[in-house]
Parts: C-alpha cells; structure tokens; sequence
C-alpha cells in the first residue's frame, strides 16, 4: 500500500465520527492516484477504511463518477437523461462515437478519449449537457463535437 493514499485516507477518516463515513472520499483519492478503481485500489480503500471489499465495489458501482475500468487520458461524458434527450443529446452522442471510432461505453483505439454515458449532470435546463474531464458544457451540439476531439487528440490527460 502507498503510504501517501493510506494517510490521505486516514485524513479524510479523522473527519467522520464513523471511519466507514470516509468510504466516497476513499474511493475519490484511490481513483485520483490510480486513474480508475482496479481490484488493488478497492483492496487499498478495503484495508484502510476496515470494510469488505465487496462493500467498497458495491458503493463505487452505485455512482457514475468512479471508474471500474481503465479509462483514456480524457473521459466525455453525456447526459442521456430524459431532459438532454429531448433537446438532442442522441445527435452528440452519435457525433462523438462517429468522430471518436467508438461506441458509448468504451475507449478510442488511440487510448486518449473514453466515452461514456451519465445518468444525469444536474443541467437539466441547458442540455443537452457534456462533461469534458469534469468541465461541464451546456447547450452542447453535434457541431461541437469534431474540434472538441481534435483539441483531446492534440492534449495531455487532465483528470
């Protein structure tokens, strides 16, 4: 185990009256260190906040913002909920799998974008909404897509 993530861990621990309170904030830093929450990252977050790993794994499948699998140097991630729907979220998404060469749910063949869909991105009333490495974008279009791409393609990972 890092000793870095473990006392990060123990810090965020010290903040509840209840270590297992910790356990969102564990899996956060477990994320930030490795990218994506691997079986190793879930047996870290198990050992240091004293809960089973299964427990730990069932928590982080619940939300979307934990990663299960490896993901790009960049994730997109659009609204496919009812309100983004219905202002055209399907068009983006089908510009970004045409422009990125790959489906909703995977990575591009380079490695650089994971594409994934979310429930919702709490911008009900700009949709259709797109998180670009956690900067949202309202009124996103299918126009926008093609240089969003280009400029991921030309950058570093920013998580």
């Amino acid at each position: 185990m890092s000793d870095s993530l473990h006392d990060a861990i123990q810090a965020e621990i010290a903040k509840y009256p209840d270590r297992r309170s910790a356990i969102l904030a564990a899996l956060r830093l477990a994320q930030a260190k490795y990218r994506w929450l691997s079986p190793e990252a879930f047996e870290e977050v198990s050992r240091c906040i004293d809960l089973p790993v299964a427990q730990c794994v069932a928590v982080a499948s619940f939300y979307d913002m934990y990663f299960l699998e490896p993901v790009g140097e960049h994730v997109v991630e659009v609204c496919t909920n009812v309100s983004c729907a219905l202002v055209g979220a399907a068009d983006v998404v089908a510009a970004f799998e045409m422009e990125l060469g790959c489906s909703l749910g995977s990575t591009s063949a380079d490695g650089k974008v994971t594409l994934r869909p979310v429930e919702c991105l709490g911008g009900c009333g700009w949709g259709p909404v797109v998180s670009i490495d956690h900067r949202y974008h309202e009124h996103f279009t299918a126009d926008d897509v093609k240089p969003v791409v280009a400029g991921l393609r030309t950058s570093e990972g920013g998580h």
